[in-house]
């Protein structure tokens, strides 16, 4: 993973200095009167990335000057996870953070919106593509036909396998059961693996159990607070299946399109600040968990990169398949595509 720039973003949301733009928000905000969301999250309460959750409520908060205020829940408090969707569709409430891939199988264009397996290697590639290429149009347009608005994304970078058994290769994957969402579904069955697509609540009791092998759940730091060191002593960092990761705000569109454009800027600028510190904390977080996995006996490894780089010509063909012919999403992975033979990342 690399730095994240903040003068790009403010360049790419055209604001001088932030501390500028904030000034203003809060100002013309005042003379809107107060606007109260409320928005459910990913995370169960207390965890590192809910915490950064409630960052972007303050700051957006902080840059209307108090007038736009956003309720934060943690993952089920309002609905069940797998509900969110079509609650903020219906207007349930307003927000919510999500992981686009849940929704990849009813919409296509959600498979390259969330995370690319065995694609893009640096976050910021992936974060460059929906700010400088376009991205953030596309993912807008597959969100509108559902009735919701895409704010922007989050960005970091790999996420881990964990394994009950030692994986050396990528063909070591054959064989295996394991624990995969969204397009990494598609792409980890095509390399052999017996994919199943449990919650991220039930991957600690199938490991321990023995129903999966290898799992796909979240961050390094996460899954050590999970206590996934105690059912897998086996990691894969970084994890082809998750090179690099897009969570979402996603709100109502309706709810959306009435707010004063303070508001809508506050949100932009809110979650570009939210990109990049959770990224950087990541960074740096990372270590100290793979010092703390290892001090529980768990062995840490990555694949050769000449591996990865093979099975990525291999697995170009899974992610066509994975557009199911939408127009959309294959507008979005030609885009992607180019961007990655640019980058060298496909020959």
């Amino acid at each position: 993973m690399t730095a994240f720039n903040r003068r790009s973003a403010l360049k790419t949301l055209g604001a001088g200095s932030l501390a500028g733009l904030g000034l203003g928000l809060g100002r013309t905000a005042a003379a809107q009167g107060k606007v109260k969301w409320r928005m459910q999250a990913l995370w169960d309460g207390g965890t590192t990335p809910q915490k950064f959750e409630a960052a972007f409520v303050k700051r957006v908060a902080e840059l209307t000057g108090g007038q736009f205020e956003i309720e934060l829940f943690s993952a089920g408090q309002l609905v069940p996870a797998n509900q969110a969707f079509d609650a903020v569709r219906g207007g349930a409430f307003q927000l919510m953070k999500t992981f686009d891939g849940y929704e990849a199988g009813k919409i296509p264009s959600f498979a390259f919106t969330s995370t690319i397996p065995f694609g893009f290697t640096e976050s910021d590639q992936y974060e460059a593509w929906f700010y400088e290429l376009g991205g953030l149009d596309l993912a807008r347009k597959a969100y509108a036909p559902a009735g919701l608005f895409y704010i922007a994304p989050t960005v970091y970078g790999a996420e881990p396998i964990h394994s009950k058994v030692p994986l050396k290769t990528v063909a070591d994957f054959n064989g295996k059961k394991g624990r995969f969402v969204g397009l990494a579904s598609a792409v980890m069955g095509a390399l052999g693996v017996a994919v199943t697509p449990l919650a991220t609540a039930d991957v600690y009791s199938a490991l321990d159990k023995g129903v999966i092998d290898i799992a796909d759940r979240g961050d390094l730091t996460a899954n050590l607070e999970a206590g996934l060191g105690e059912v897998a002593k086996y990691i894969i960092q970084p994890g082809p299946h998750q090179p690099t990761t897009a969570t979402s705000y996603v709100a109502n569109q309706a709810a959306y399109k009435a707010l004063p454009d303070t508001h809508k800027a506050a949100l932009a600028v809110a979650a570009r600040e939210v990109s990049s510190s959770l990224r950087q904390h990541i960074l740096v977080a990372d270590g100290k968990a793979i010092d703390a996995f290892k001090a529980q006996g768990v062995e840490v490894s990555s694949l050769d990169p000449a591996d990865v780089a093979q099975a990525r010509k291999k697995v170009v063909e899974v992610w066509r398949k994975a557009t199911k012919g939408d127009a959309l999403a294959t507008q979005i992975l030609d885009s992607q595509v180019a961007f990655m033979e640019k980058l060298g990342l496909i020959a």
